[in-house]
């Protein structure tokens, strides 16, 4: 990874989400690097340094470095802006920054009510807990790195799943994609006409989801009917006429029936009237 050196510090003292993160996402580039914590970087220090005044990935300056859109970047920000495009495709490595990076910069730079730095500045030892301030900071390094480990496996996968999306989107009959496994496919499928996805579920049998009108969106392109969500098994045969639909969620956003033919003829029962 452009020859990381051996050796990182940061500061000593209370740590935050910055810092804690920056020194999990260098973790997970060299898993033997060294993380030392100081106050002050000694004349001559050859390696990286981090949010401590003076590093190259300190943001502790009047020249603070911000992105196109305004926001500030803090230590973890410039980590990822330098290596992030090495760990998954530099599309994922600009979402990743937008939705997970951008708020915690802004919550180091400017303050806020962030959630996950809050859970990460908590990890810090209370006055009377006896405990030692490296000591929590690695531990909270250890969390930070299993969640950041995970958002890079999870963008990997995505990236790993387009292939099938694409090819079973070339298939699509009566604006339904039909999935031989369950793999993530919002990005494919939410720019295209898809209205519908079944996919077998982990659960058993098959989902069919509604396809959102964008990413981070509860409001789908065509709903389940009011009169389907919320409704059981017995039920719902009664109202659809289709054995084997076990639940229709009261969100009008996904169901679930014992078979892929059957989940195909659900979705055939709503689109073909529309179109």
């Amino acid at each position: 990874m452009k020859n990381l050196p051996n050796e990182a510090m940061t500061h000593a003292g209370r740590f935050h989400a910055d810092d804690v993160f920056s020194a999990a996402l260098l973790r997970i580039l060299k898993p033997d690097i060294t993380i030392i914590r100081r106050n002050k970087v000694p004349e001559g220090y050859d390696g990286l340094v981090f949010d401590l005044c003076g590093g190259e990935y300190d943001h502790h300056n009047e020249n603070l470095l911000a992105r196109d859109n305004g926001v500030p970047y803090a230590s973890f920000g410039l980590l990822w802006k330098e290596y992030g495009a090495e760990l998954v495709s530099k599309s994922a490595a600009e979402a990743f920054d937008e939705s997970f990076i951008q708020p915690l910069d802004i919550q180091d730079n400017m303050g806020g009510n962030n959630q996950l730095a809050r859970v990460i500045t908590q990890a810090n030892p209370t006055w009377d807990s006896g405990l030692e301030s490296d000591a929590c900071f690695f531990k909270a390094v250890d969390v930070a790195t299993f969640i950041l480990q995970n958002e890079i496996a999870s963008m990997r996968s995505c990236e790993n799943a387009k292939a099938i999306v694409g090819e079973a989107l070339s298939k699509m009959e009566d604006d339904t994609v039909v999935l031989d496994v369950g793999v993530p496919w919002k990005g494919i499928l939410i720019p295209s006409k898809a209205k519908y996805v079944v996919y077998p579920s982990a659960r058993g049998g098959y989902n069919i989801q509604a396809v959102p009108i964008e990413i981070g969106s509860q409001e789908c392109k065509l709903p389940f009917p009011a009169h389907w969500r919320g409704k059981n098994r017995e039920e719902l045969e009664n109202i659809i006429g289709i054995p084997g639909v076990n639940f229709c969620h009261p969100g009008g956003y996904l169901m679930n029936t014992d078979t892929e033919e059957q989940a195909i003829c659900i979705c055939k029962l709503i689109v073909v009237p529309q179109n």
